[in-house]
């Protein structure tokens, strides 16, 4: 396994330890919350430029890249959702299309195509990230200031419009993968 698919692990590996900082009432845990977000965030960023740098692409990091950033924007949703920090609608249509998304790397698998993220979901990845990274970033007591709750929330309706056009533009790039299906 190389480098770019071992953070990949690491940043999967990571969410069960800010879900359990996340939910559970210590003495700074929610900038323990945090840290660990952001640090599972950079692998994402770390993994797929030594991917691209020292051409270390794999059918296994095309698939679990983006495996273990919806599974870590997904579980950070949640939480915030839980706590009132997002809309449930938001959180649903960000669940729908990461489902949707999923569904049709199925279905490009079953004819031997694997799907890379494209532009458009890598620009939804960051601005979700950023989104959930400013919110988490209000939960710390010391840091509550009401600018940086309207540019968190304005942030989460950037990175659902970008979620929504994301994943419009992945089905209609791969509109061909529907032609063979039989109904």
């Amino acid at each position: 396994m190389n480098l770019p698919n071992k953070l990949t692990m690491v940043r999967m590996l990571l969410i069960p330890f800010f879900l359990i900082c996340f939910e559970i009432d210590f003495p700074g845990h929610a900038l323990t919350a945090f840290v660990i977000f952001v640090v599972a965030s950079l692998t994402d960023f770390t993994d797929g430029y030594l991917a691209r740098k020292d051409n270390l692409i794999t059918d296994f990091g095309k698939f679990m890249d983006p495996l273990a950033d919806k599974l870590l924007t997904a579980s950070a949703f949640v939480c915030l959702t839980s706590i009132g920090f997002i809309p449930a609608w938001v959180v649903v249509i960000i669940l729908a299309r990461e489902f949707a998304i999923t569904g049709l790397r199925t279905l490009a698998a079953s004819d031997g195509i694997v799907l890379a993220a494209g532009i458009w979901g890598k620009a939804k990845t960051v601005s979700q990230m950023v989104a959930i990274i400013l919110l988490l970033l209000y939960l710390i007591p010391q840091l509550r200031f009401p600018a940086l709750w309207m540019v968190g929330q304005i942030t989460v309706y950037i990175a659902t419009a970008l979620t929504l056009w994301s994943g419009i533009d992945y089905f209609i790039i791969n509109k061909d993968l529907f032609k063979n299906m039989t109904m």
